[in-house]
């Protein structure tokens, strides 16, 4: 396909949107410090040895930012724990714009200084709870809210913006408000609700964090209520849950293009230290989800998000099938308790 936009996202036997991708996002490592009850990468599982090494990421990010990529989002586990974190983070901010998701307990002012000289753009901070009691539970490590929280602070001593990241489950689903407040009063902009998906650890625990939709509702409609001044909030749920398929790529730690983080479990659209990286987004099963032709779709969601019929993996993981709708949106639910998880083979 050419470059630029094309097709028609949503239509039976349409072309995605876009030739090439305009955003990647960069699961740079399995590894991390900490014991998180929720882990989508499931840290640990597999030898740190059998990630990309310096040169190789370094190479990707030249391929990206040749094929027209403009924004890298970088992720882990946690990124941090690499030891040559700070050279992959700077080589892809000195060609792209270039953000980081890190849970900021290892951040001093020293890296502090160095990720906003390196051209950070933005470091999203993952908060699992207000209170240390819910937090360092929810990782598995005693100190860490307070650890974060520093580093929350160092942060912002060297004015870099920061945005705190909450999974919605069970221990926190309560403390939304707080966290919040917590989120402003730490200098953060904006605070980011994710929703709980079926990967790793968290498809595990599933029924020990899962909450109904009804419950999710609830925990977002408090939030909703009285958000502390200047605090911007995002959610993906109605009337905004998007079908992000369409512009989303993703490589994890070990090269395999998987289209988005959310769907590392789901899909492996080919080896990149084997593949050309345009030939992993010309796959198939991608193009087809790129196009967005799904069974059924909120016209709210659509409306808002210019897409149709929510997350992919949560759709895929709850039906089993890729153009079923996204129960996570009240529209499209139809009765499905997500709180119990099919058992489906990955």
């Amino acid at each position: 396909m050419s470059e630029g936009l094309a097709g028609t996202p949503g239509a039976v036997g349409g072309t995605p949107w876009i030739g090439r991708p305009l955003k990647v996002t960069l699961c740079l490592t399995a590894r991390c410090p900490l014991d998180c009850r929720a882990c989508y990468a499931d840290c640990g599982a597999r030898p740190a040895a059998d990630e990309l090494d310096t040169a190789t990421w370094l190479r990707l990010l030249d391929t990206l930012a040749a094929d027209g990529v403009i924004n890298v989002f970088v992720e882990g586990g946690e990124p941090l724990a690499r030891g040559d974190a700070e050279t992959i983070l700077a080589h892809a901010a000195a060609r792209m714009f270039t953000t980081l998701r890190t849970h900021a307990v290892t951040i001093d002012d020293a890296t502090a200084a160095r990720l906003k000289g390196c051209g950070i753009g933005r470091v999203y901070v993952d908060l699992m709870g207000a209170a240390a009691a819910t937090h360092d539970a929810m990782v598995g490590t005693p100190g860490s809210l307070a650890a974060a929280l520093a580093g929350i602070a160092a942060l912002r001593r060297h004015a870099v913006p920061v945005s705190v990241l909450v999974i919605l489950c069970r221990p926190n689903a309560g403390e939304l408000p707080e966290l919040a407040r917590l989120a402003a009063g730490a200098g953060a902009d904006e605070l980011g609700v994710l929703r709980l998906y079926p990967l790793g650890r968290a498809r595990r625990a599933w029924s020990a964090l899962a909450l109904s939709l009804d419950e999710q509702m609830a925990a977002l409609g408090a939030l909703a209520a009285d958000p502390p001044a200047g605090l911007r909030l995002m959610q993906s749920w109605h009337p905004d849950d998007a079908n992000c398929c369409w512009q989303n790529a993703a490589i994890d730690p070990w090269g395999h293009a998987i289209g988005c983080p959310y769907l590392r479990d789901y899909v492996d659209y080919g080896d990149l230290r084997t593949t050309p990286w345009l030939e992993t987004w010309n796959h198939p099963l991608y193009r087809r989800l790129r196009a967005g032709a799904v069974d059924g779709h909120c016209p709210d969601c659509a409306s808002s998000q210019l897409s149709s019929g929510g997350c992919r993996a949560t759709a895929y993981a709850f039906h089993g099938r890729w153009d079923a709708p996204d129960p996570f949106c009240v529209t499209m639910n139809k009765g499905i308790d997500l709180r119990v998880l099919p058992d489906r083979p990955l």
